[in-house]
């Protein structure tokens, strides 16, 4: 219930946007669009914060940040490669015929803005720390806000019916099955976590504020940091390939990104992949919100 109730604030604030769109004050519209492409970094230094938070809070963090980075790293590409076969398989085409430098050296830039903005929220949280500041950032309230930005530029966009096109489904699907053969590729070179667990692990498909908690209750409190950073460098991974290769293979990159297609990462989403593939993103990263705490929590009992 937790989770369907997070999923509706979400909705309900892109919703609010869209619906308010025109109807607020000309300046006030001109300030949030003036906001809109920079508001990805806030939630960059946000997340970063929290990472911080975490690492301070848990036992053994490098063996869990070794074992947590593998992991996403391996179900990331694993959805990322899948996404691509899918789609190759019925017939569709990277967007591009050849590597455009223009487009490359915006997405190396765009990179290293995304990169500098987690170095500045670590190094604050740090500094923080240093002299026992105590620092509460709510990630959640910036997304709510985030959303409702979103609305309003939607409003703006062309929407038409490709948001239910059936095709759009094969986004999420890739994501499953990805992270399930990319956690049993990673299972080979980490020993100390079960098969089992790992596949649990992969189908938090990036829903951090969710998949931690619940594999803490269900399992045990090192399991849970692992199912945290993981989900976290799930985000990271997605943001590089966005960046890098999101203009060539959108789809893809949308797959890789996993639940948080439709929120933390959306803003990556418009800026590489374009306003067209608004719909995979929201639609997916949707499938994928509802999809995760069920999966997650079955697996998890077993």
């Amino acid at each position: 219930m937790q989770s369907l109730w997070l999923i509706f604030q979400l909705l309900f604030c892109l919703f609010l946007g869209f619906v308010l769109a025109r109807k607020l004050p000309q300046k006030l519209e001109q300030l949030c669009f003036k906001v809109l492409p920079y508001f990805t970094y806030i939630l960059l230094i946000a997340i970063a914060i929290e990472f911080s938070q975490t690492l301070h809070n848990i036992a053994n963090p490098t063996q869990i940040l070794s074992s947590a980075i593998g992991l996403a790293l391996a179900t990331s590409l694993g959805a990322f490669i899948c996404c691509y076969a899918l789609f190759k398989m019925i017939g569709y085409q990277p967007l591009q015929g050849k590597v455009s430098i223009d487009l490359l050296t915006k997405s190396l830039l765009n990179i290293g803005y995304a990169f500098f903005a987690l170095a500045v929220g670590y190094g604050i949280a740090e500094f923080a720390n240093t002299f026992n500041f105590s620092m509460r950032v709510s990630t959640w309230s910036l997304l709510l806000v985030f959303m409702f930005l979103i609305g309003l530029d939607l409003a703006y966009s062309p929407l038409d019916r490709s948001w239910l096109n059936w095709k759009i489904l094969l986004v999420p699907l890739a994501c499953i099955v990805g992270s399930i053969l990319g956690a049993i590729a990673i299972s080979l070179f980490i020993d100390e976590i079960s098969l089992k667990d790992l596949i649990m692990l992969s189908q938090g498909y990036g829903f951090y504020s969710m998949t931690g908690i619940v594999v803490t209750e269900l399992k045990n409190a090192h399991l849970g940091s692992i199912a945290l950073i993981n989900d976290l460098f799930r985000e990271i991974f997605a943001i590089i390939f966005m960046y890098l290769i999101g203009w060539r293979y959108p789809r893809s990159a949308i797959s890789s990104a996993g639940a948080t297609a439709m929120d933390v990462t959306l803003p990556m989403v418009k800026q590489s992949c374009g306003n067209d593939f608004i719909p995979h993103a929201m639609v997916s990263g949707f499938v994928l919100s509802v999809l995760a705490p069920i999966v997650v929590s079955i697996l998890a009992a077993l």
